[in-house]
């Protein structure tokens, strides 16, 4: 890097330029501003949301298939307190990106990306991996209880917690042990069994936070369903797509955790989504 404009005879000039060029130095090259930069070309910016239990991790293969294909990724943290909180915190980040986005959310983050994404006019589409999709003033609880219980809702424990200000809440984890039969049962016991010793719990408000807003309402929205989904079940899963007037929905062979199993059907959907708004 190169500072112009010092004369050489000024002395003052200078020193301040070698200042500045030892602080420009000392920048990480996963500054900040890296995030909001413009993606190459006409590719959208994928931004990939993992649901309950999860960290972005679970996007791996996903991400590692989209980078191939030039795209460029992000797969923030989603902190599963609850949709005000988390939507708040993604809507933040989304701010930052820089032209087209393509929005992914698995899971519980269907519920967040659909308020996150309200009056973010650069996310030209939505995609709904094996995700809750609610309306305006609904919960998952109530979407939820038009169908029959999916089987995860049994393995389910609570684990209460205390915050640094004395306030307590309650945790929602799966009993590791019931993990790979009503989660992931198309992973090995062993992909299972590490999933059950990381998970990260999510609030228990967030199954009965209403959301204020509701994106896919008037953006496009693409939806893949595990067929074997055993955490929400499809015929939820169906009539949120037909509500939602998908222009795609897939259906595959899968547990809960298709990003995972099925990578490469995730991101044959995702591609789609970039494809069909305007962007290669």
């Amino acid at each position: 890097m190169i500072v112009s404009g010092i004369p050489a005879s000024g002395k003052g000039r200078l020193a301040l330029g070698v200042a500045l060029l030892s602080a420009l130095t000392v920048l990480p090259t996963h500054a900040a501003d890296d995030v909001g930069r413009a993606p190459a070309g006409q590719k959208p910016t994928v931004v990939l949301v993992h649901g309950a239990f999860a960290d972005g991790s679970s996007w791996s293969a996903v991400v590692q298939r989209l980078q191939q294909d030039g795209y460029q990724v992000i797969a923030p943290p989603n902190t599963l307190r609850g949709i005000p909180q988390d939507s708040t915190y993604l809507n933040s980040l989304l701010k930052t990106v820089k032209g087209p986005i393509v929005l992914v959310g698995h899971s519980y983050a269907g519920e967040v990306i659909s308020q996150a994404a309200a009056g973010i006019d650069n996310v030209k589409a939505l995609v709904y991996i094996n995700a809750i999709i609610p309306d305006k003033g609904e919960s998952f609880a109530g979407l939820s209880g038009k169908f029959p219980a999916a089987p995860l809702t049994k393995a389910l424990k609570q684990v209460p917690f205390r915050n640094g200000d004395g306030t307590t809440g309650t945790d929602v984890y799966i009993q590791p042990a019931e993990l790979h039969a009503t989660f992931a049962q198309d992973l090995s016991q062993q992909q299972a069994s590490v999933m059950a010793a990381t998970q990260r719990p999510i609030a228990q408000s967030a199954f009965t936070d209403k959301l204020t807003e509701a994106a896919w309402r008037d953006k496009p929205v693409y939806v893949l369903i595990g067929k074997q989904d055993r955490a929400i079940n499809p015929s939820l899963e169906r009539y949120e797509a037909k509500r939602a007037h998908a222009r795609q929905t897939v259906e595959i062979n899968s547990s809960h955790v298709s990003l995972v199993s099925h990578p490469q059907a995730v991101t044959d959907l995702i591609l789609s989504a970039a494809h069909n708004s305007g962007h290669q």
